[in-house]
């Protein structure tokens, strides 16, 4: 049976210290017999809600941290990129580039990415924009396939608008992206954001985490995406949303064994 892709980390990159810390807690406690970990940190948080919030050690500095992390604790990294000139750079370093939701339909980002990934080696990550249909998707994959092997490809569900400050999970949705021959990965951090909701930042539901995250391994998702921090009130970013460290050990091991019950059905 294979393992299970998990992507986790800080939401942002608030410290090489900080990241050090959650690499360490991850290498160490997770089980990596079943698990394909990927370490996460955002270098720029570029959709911010207010022109105040932080939003990240930018470019340079994100890439030092991150490519230290995957030195020095033999960690795969994924982060994301916002223009096509990052993709090259953000491609030497990590495993993973990843494309945010509101960039999902930009041609330029998307054959940026893939060809990046291409020349180096890397799988693209896209999350589904929170204004499309999961059958939406089907375009997506054929901008990145006409360059990178769908084997490289993941698309990721996020939530889908449901009236003002509120996002809705609809469990269809993996099955229906994994008919464009990729693999799906549930995003159980921003599923349970409150767009907006806090006037200058986003708010969240973090008690619905764990409860859509155990229907979305049940609905078929191949993977799972979460932030996870020491202190998730004290996070620079996605405060309400992220999920204390501590507790993705156990949570990780019942949600690979959710999926791996699903797959022998």
């Amino acid at each position: 049976m294979s393992k299970t892709p998990v992507f986790i980390g800080p939401c942002a990159l608030e410290s090489l210290e900080l990241a050090k810390r959650v690499a360490g807690f991850l290498k160490e406690d997770l089980d990596h017999k079943k698990v394909d970990l990927y370490f996460k940190g955002s270098f720029d948080k570029a959709n911010r809600s207010s022109i105040d919030s932080y939003r990240g050690p930018g470019i340079d500095e994100g890439l030092k941290i991150l490519e230290t992390i995957k030195k020095e604790f033999e960690l795969k990294v994924i982060t994301d990129f916002h223009l096509p000139e990052q993709a090259e750079s953000v491609a030497e370093v990590v495993d993973v580039l990843q494309i945010p939701a509101f960039l999902c339909r930009q041609t330029d980002v998307i054959v940026a990415g893939a060809k990046a990934c291409k020349k180096n080696g890397r799988a693209l990550k896209i999350k589904k924009g929170q204004f499309l249909s999961p059958f939406d998707t089907k375009n997506i994959v054929e901008k990145a396939s006409s360059i990178l092997s769908k084997d490289f490809i993941y698309l990721t569900e996020r939530g889908t608008s449901f009236g003002y400050n509120n996002l809705m999970v609809d469990m269809t949705s993996f099955q229906i992206m994994k008919s464009f021959g990729v693999k799906t990965i549930h995003d159980a951090t921003h599923s349970v954001q409150r767009p907006g909701a806090l006037g200058k930042s986003t708010g969240g539901a973090r008690e619905f985490m764990i409860p859509l995250a155990r229907a979305a391994m049940a609905a078929g998702a191949n993977g799972i995406f979460m932030e996870a921090h020491p202190n998730p009130d004290q996070a620079l970013s996605d405060a309400t949303t992220q999920m204390p460290l501590e507790r993705i050990p156990q949570i990780i091991q019942e949600l690979v064994s959710i999926k791996e019950h699903v797959e022998q059905l």
